[in-house]
């Protein structure tokens, strides 16, 4: 796959549950990692399930972006590379995530400790794309996500209410983008859980692309049994069944990701990724 002439960050998010934002993360990721290129994801659900996908331990103490946020570890003191795919690294999450929040609250310039850690570690480690997997919610973790990336990319799933959040979720993209990080912006829309025997999902599909037209990938991801089976195997469906469906999609996706390189890396990457 073509390598971006600068590192890209991505927020994966979505407030909405159920939507495929940890599936997405990591079969993106090690789907671009497949095609060659060095990609780094942050684990910033303290369910640890994108840890868990990657074939990554996550148990309790396991060191990883709660030392990174609290104590100010350095990202490359717990990185750890992933089984799934070559030049493929994880910074794993832990249960003890669960309490950052609260323990965010009185550090000063709290909104800013996953990025000033991304900087150090890019300064030194080639990385080509870095992926912040994000908990279902909009606080001060996934505010450290959308501060510390330039692109934000978005899975809806193609069912009812399927843009039910993502108002809310552009209204928080704006604030921080004027507050906080002006090189943040929408890039990618990816659809989700498509189901193309029924009606609604060609609708909610066809209602997506309209409201981002430029942004949606042309590939759609299936809803998939295989899917939702390779991370109980520790295992994203790239390698679970390389040949099934979903996994097919998910690569292209990838693809088109990598292809849209040229277009959507940001004008000033220095701001938050390392130059080439």
């Amino acid at each position: 796959m073509p390598a971006p002439p600068a590192t890209r960050t991505f927020v994966v998010a979505n407030q909405k549950g159920g939507v495929g934002k940890t599936t997405t993360s990591v079969n993106l990721a090690a789907g671009l990692a497949l095609g060659g290129l060095s990609v780094l994801l942050i684990d910033l659900d303290p369910q640890g399930n994108a840890s868990t996908a990657l074939g990554v331990d996550h148990s309790p103490g396991t060191p990883g972006t709660y030392e990174v946020l609290i104590g100010g570890a350095a990202i490359e003191s717990h990185v750890v590379p992933s089984t799934e795919a070559p030049h493929l690294m994880v910074l794993p999450a832990s249960i003890d995530l669960a309490g950052a929040e609260i323990e965010l609250v009185s550090v000063v310039a709290r909104e800013n400790r996953l990025l000033r850690a991304l900087r150090t570690y890019l300064a030194d480690h080639h990385v080509d794309y870095v992926f912040f997997d994000c908990p279902p919610s909009l606080g001060l973790l996934t505010l450290n996500a959308l501060v510390a990336a330039t692109e934000i990319l978005i899975p809806i799933q193609c069912e009812y209410y399927a843009l039910e959040g993502v108002s809310q979720l552009m209204r928080t993209i704006n604030l921080v983008k004027g507050e906080l990080n002006p090189d943040l912006r929408l890039s990618t829309v990816l659809l989700t859980m498509f189901d193309a025997r029924t009606r609604l999902a060609a609708q909610v599909a066809a209602e997506v692309r309209t409201h981002f037209a430029d942004e949606t990938l042309p590939t759609v991801i299936p809803r998939s049994v295989r899917i939702s089976e390779a991370p109980s195997y520790g295992q994203t469906v790239l390698t679970y069944h390389p040949d099934s469906a979903g996994a097919v999609s998910y690569l292209r996706a990838a693809q088109e990701i990598a292809v849209r390189a040229a277009d959507l890396t940001p004008t000033t990457p220095s701001t938050n990724g390392a130059p080439r």
